[in-house]
């Protein structure tokens, strides 16, 4: 990792690593809706100026024809990178990823790989209500031959974008929408980050808060709140949840014997269980506590800006459940 360059945005990173990659590989193309125009978000301003239609390609409204032809073309030998636009609309295309995509390399005896990034935003973002606010990463994750990545700063949606890229399996990277316009430093020249290894964001000694993407900040800001208390909080990011960081999770809450979980999606059936369910099976004898969840309620989310926060995991939230964990047992 070389010295830090000046400050860029989640965005402009996500953007930054697809540039670079289509230099260094002219097999990598992008393909999408009003890519052309820049991408719902800006993501893709100013590509097809600078790489021609043939490679930031706009399509059809069609989710399942864009996906189907990225995977026909992953399987022929290009790279291609599929945007979604909101990964709520990624599941009008869940045959072609699911069932062909995921599938192809073992249906075909390893005879062909496809490998696609399928780029899905994701998360709750300014009043966007039930059908463009989901957080669906659990569903990607419980399917064989996929990979799921979630990045939550600049410096990871660079790194992880170009490992996404170069992988030889389809990728489903889902960028949170209210991380748009985070800024954050750049590490100088070539930055990749290694798919399946979190990061130890903040070390602690009293318990381990294992999240991912936009909640990484919310985790962050409730173990600053508790280190005012005298509770060190360890913060880890999975930043990847398949491949997910098993051995460092399992080392911090083997030092720790509390664990939290924490995400956005609805905690029902969320990955958060299957943390929960890998520490307890693995260290039940060493826990001080019993592991806790934090998700959001099994509800559509509201437009209106009060309900919205009703569904939201806040800081203070997590700071109370730690405060009860680590409280000591009562005597007798």
């Amino acid at each position: 990792m070389g010295l830090l360059m000046a400050r860029m945005t989640y965005l402009e990173a996500g953007r930054r690593a697809l540039i670079e990659e289509m230099r260094r590989d002219a097999a990598v193309w992008a393909l999408g809706e009003d890519l052309g125009r820049g991408g719902v978000f800006g993501q893709y301003r100013g590509l097809q100026e600078m790489f021609g239609a043939a490679r930031i390609a706009d399509t059809p409204i069609s989710e399942a024809c864009i996906l189907g032809a990225a995977v026909g073309a992953a399987m022929t030998g290009t790279r291609p990178v599929v945007e979604m636009r909101f990964s709520d609309f990624a599941l009008c295309a869940v045959d072609e990823l699911v069932n062909q995509a995921a599938k192809a390399r073992y249906m075909f005896g390893g005879q062909t790989r496809v490998p696609l990034v399928v780029r899905e935003p994701v998360g709750m973002w300014r009043s966007s209500a039930a059908q463009h606010s989901q957080s669906l990463e659990a569903w990607y994750a419980h399917v064989p031959g996929l990979v799921v990545v979630c990045p939550a700063t600049p410096a990871d949606a660079l790194g992880l974008m170009k490992s996404a890229i170069r992988s030889d399996d389809p990728v489903v990277f889902m960028e949170h929408k209210n991380l748009w316009a985070l800024e954050g430093e750049l590490p100088e020249g070539e930055h990749l980050v290694e798919i399946g290894r979190a990061e130890t964001v903040r070390a602690g000694r009293d318990v381990t808060l294992v999240t991912w993407s936009a909640m990484r900040h919310t985790c962050l800001a409730s173990a600053e709140a508790l280190a005012g208390e005298g509770i060190e909080a360890e913060v880890i990011d999975l930043r990847a949840l398949w491949p997910w960081d098993r051995d460092a999770v399992l080392a911090s809450v083997e030092r720790t014997r509390r664990l939290v979980v924490a995400h956005e999606a609805v905690a029902v059936a969320g990955f958060g269980a299957e943390v929960a369910a890998t520490v307890a099976e693995a260290l039940h004898h060493r826990l001080k506590a019993p592991v806790r969840r934090l998700g959001a309620p099994r509800i559509p989310i509201a437009y209106a800006p009060p309900l919205e926060d009703e569904v939201r995991v806040r800081a203070e939230q997590i700071a109370t459940t730690v405060r009860a964990m680590c409280m000591p047992a009562p005597a007798g």
